[in-house]
């Protein structure tokens, strides 16, 4: 296994940078900068923390992730498939527990980068995938209908159903202006990409729908449309670095969510560098990547900030325009930054019911209807799986959704691989024609002795297909006095199928009967030799080939 190598892509981007790049990647940077912003004070405000901890988390990891990331044009911020996890775990824990969960979460990416764990993660089945965003998609939209309709409920639910329950009892409390404001700003968000391609529907959404709630409050006197300055107290300072209190009691309790969160964080952000390859034709150094995400994760709570991961959006927003390297995902960090210091007090006039519409347009972006119909096509495990976690996310939690997914994922993987591998028994002759792995030459030799069974595994054995020699010797009464295992066609096997064959020899050799293997190779002879089987059997008795093998036998026989 090769050693971890750190490379991050700014280092390398730099040693041929010039004033045209510079250029390309300022202009990307202010346009993501912007973007940027109505994303993060809305994320923020969804996960259950103020909004300017959504602009700092994406000011504090869009500067890492950019700085000592494995990708060029990828962008790192807080993105919405956290928002569920973090509002379950600031309702549970509080905000020092998240800070804590967001700091551990970003030890284990960073170990999972040294592990050279990258492209394992990418490997995990995508019907888990689109199960869990489509669940998190649909719990986004269920948690914005309050606000985008301006329901008058003192407390809501956290369970899916009893929040629709209680939405559907309050919904003649609904505020006619604050629907309006938030189902007009869906229209401009969908919209605006017809007209412009530059500007983020959610920005003009959010400034034209500011302007026309204060229009409204000052000269129509409509009080009654909630904005973040109504709910929160806004600041633009900076905060103080604090690291987070740790016990090992809250370690322990926290390690679940943390998991997810470092799984969750990992998954999307090589999924977005993935995405990101294809358009620009490059390819991103996933371990490398997932330090940094770690990284991120590590400084983000620090500064009161909340999980973040490669978002897909802000990625392609930089690619689209113009951005070539990660300069350009600094620039977006320092526009943040500027506005945050010099034009935050103006959110507070932000209507809370436009939030929610941006919030409700993102779900639909995430939800990926598309693939999740195409995906109900499939075989019925995969759809098993899908619909499994779908449902776990939105009436459990992603926790419980990406924990139980993945085993069933890995229960139905060995199923499949297990199917992989038969067992056969060759009762009279081998059929030269039909072999590619007998010694040209003695072609007329091959019929199987008396007294001689021959069986053939065809695939990897190991502890899926273990038990496959117990249930075809079991339906033979005879006992012969040589039993042949071809296993040519074995590429790999583990303690089980170690444990199976040394049974196997074991029980043959009470009754008499010699064990012969033929067609083994090196790299399973090694393992076999290894854990002392050779001795077992004899090495005499481990052919190269079937035409040695059936020699043995008839040697055996004779005796």
């Amino acid at each position: 296994m090769k050693a971890f190598v750190f490379r991050p892509q700014l280092l390398a981007t730099l040693k041929n940078y010039n004033r045209k790049t510079f250029m390309a990647d300022l202009m990307a940077g202010i346009i993501v900068g912007i973007v940027a912003l109505p994303l993060a004070i809305a994320f923020g405000i969804a996960s259950g923390v103020t909004p300017e901890k959504g602009i700092i988390t994406a000011i504090v990891a869009g500067l890492i992730v950019s700085v000592f990331g494995g990708s060029k044009v990828q962008i790192g911020g807080p993105t919405g498939a956290f928002i569920i996890i973090i509002y379950g775990i600031i309702q549970q824990y509080g905000m020092e527990g998240l800070a804590i969960a967001t700091f551990m979460a970003g030890i284990f990416l960073v170990l999972f980068g040294v592990l050279r764990l990258g492209t394992i993660i990418k490997y995990i089945p995508y019907p888990i995938i689109v199960g869990f965003t489509s669940g998190i998609a649909v719990t986004i939209f269920t948690t914005q209908i309050k606000d985008l309709f301006g329901l008058t409920i003192d407390k809501v639910p956290s369970d899916f159903i009893e929040k629709w329950g209680v939405y559907l009892t309050h919904f003649d409390t609904a505020d006619l202006w604050s629907a309006l404001i938030g189902i007009v700003s869906v229209i401009v968000i969908a919209i605006t990409p017809r007209f412009s391609k530059k500007i983020p529907g959610s920005l003009i959404a959010i400034t034209l729908m500011t302007i026309v709630g204060l229009l409204l409050k000052n000269y129509a006197g409509i009080t009654s449309i909630e904005t973040i300055g109504d709910r929160f107290s806004i600041s633009n300072e900076l905060p103080e670095a604090q690291v987070p209190q740790m016990t090992w009691d809250t370690i322990k309790s926290l390690v679940s969510p943390a998991i997810t969160i470092a799984i969750l964080g990992a998954i999307e952000s090589l999924l977005s560098a993935t995405v990101a390859d294809g358009v620009i034709g490059d390819h991103h150094d996933s371990n490398t990547e997932l330090v940094a995400q770690g990284l991120a994760n590590l400084a983000s709570p620090l500064f009161g900030g909340i999980p973040a991961t490669g978002a897909i959006a802000r990625t392609m927003t930089n690619i689209n325009n113009g951005g070539k390297t990660p300069v350009a995902g600094i620039i977006h960090a320092a526009v943040l930054l500027l506005i945050f210091l010099f034009l935050m007090p103006l959110a507070q006039y932000i209507p809370m019911a436009c939030l929610a519409g941006v919030l409700v347009v993102v779900s639909y972006g995430m939800c990926g209807w598309r693939s999740f119909l195409a995906l109900l096509k499939n075989p019925k495990s995969d759809v098993t799986v899908l619909l499994i976690t779908f449902f776990l996310t939105i009436i459990f939690d992603l926790t419980v959704a990406i924990e139980v997914g993945l085993i069933i994922a890995c229960l139905l993987f060995m199923k499949r691989m297990a199917e992989t591998t038969d067992v056969k028994v060759i009762s009279d002759e081998i059929d030269p024609n039909e072999d590619t792995g007998l010694k040209q030459g003695n072609l007329e030799h091959l019929t199987i002795p008396q007294g001689v069974e021959v069986y053939e595994i065809n695939g990897p054995y190991f502890f899926g297909a273990g038990n496959k020699f117990e249930e075809i010797m079991a339906a033979f009464g005879d006992r012969p006095k040589v039993r042949i295992i071809r296993m040519r066609k074995v590429p790999f096997v583990d303690s089980t199928g170690i444990h199976n064959l040394t049974n196997l020899c074991a029980m043959s050799q009470k009754e008499g009967i010699k064990i012969v293997l033929s067609g083994v190779r090196p790299s399973v002879h090694a393992t076999l030799h290894k854990a002392g089987f050779d001795t077992l059997v004899g090495t005499e008795n481990i052919c190269s080939h079937i035409n040695l093998a059936l020699e043995r036998a008839k040697e055996i026989v004779k005796e």
